[in-house]
């Protein structure tokens, strides 16, 4: 075997491991960010839009790609008949922060996920809407390994055991003593 490894292209069966950006084509801002690498088994499943995952194909380490989306096809336009806003004091204090999520149910009983998009203080608001409703968008995928997947990682669609190593952070476990 020589010291030169051999790069694998992403393919079917392979242990594909990536961060990405997905940017606002308008005001060329990050919606949002994907720091610490997620896995996925190519062609096992789909964690990503598939016309990302097809633009995937063939690359290898290191190669950095765009794909652009038209989200308004995806998730339609914005509907402003799903932005609620109601005075602060009707509102639960778990729900009065931006960012956090709610789930209602409609009288038929159906439910949708809502997210809380602006608090002043007087008042909540809270939009139905698919963040990525009615904008363009840029993914901008970076391939950080590639390498074929083993039985277990395909049974399970990823990596396993996929949380960072924190060993360092949390220190030798031998110095514990029991109570």
């Amino acid at each position: 075997m020589n010291d030169l490894a051999m790069e694998e292209p992403v393919g079917d069966g392979k242990l594909v491991e990536l961060t990405y950006k997905v940017l606002d084509v308008k005001t060329n801002s990050v919606l949002t960010a994907v720091e610490f690498p997620i896995g996925y088994v190519h062609g096992v499943n789909e964690i990503l839009a598939p016309q990302v995952t097809a633009e995937l194909e063939g690359k290898l380490p290191g190669d950095v790609i765009e794909v652009p989306i038209d989200c308004r096809e995806l998730f339609g336009e914005r509907d402003e008949s799903l932005v609620f806003t109601d005075r602060i004091e009707n509102v639960p204090e778990e729900y009065r922060s931006v960012g956090t999520s709610v789930l209602m149910e409609s009288e038929q009983g159906n439910t949708k996920s809502f997210l809380v998009t602006r608090v002043d203080e007087t008042s909540v608001t809270i939009d139905g809407n698919n963040p990525l409703c009615g904008r363009e968008v840029v993914f901008r995928l970076d391939i950080v390994s590639v390498r074929t997947a083993t039985e277990e990682e395909i049974e399970l669609g990823g990596p396993i055991g996929a949380e960072p190593d924190i060993s360092e952070i949390v220190g030798d476990s031998q110095n514990v003593k029991p109570v």
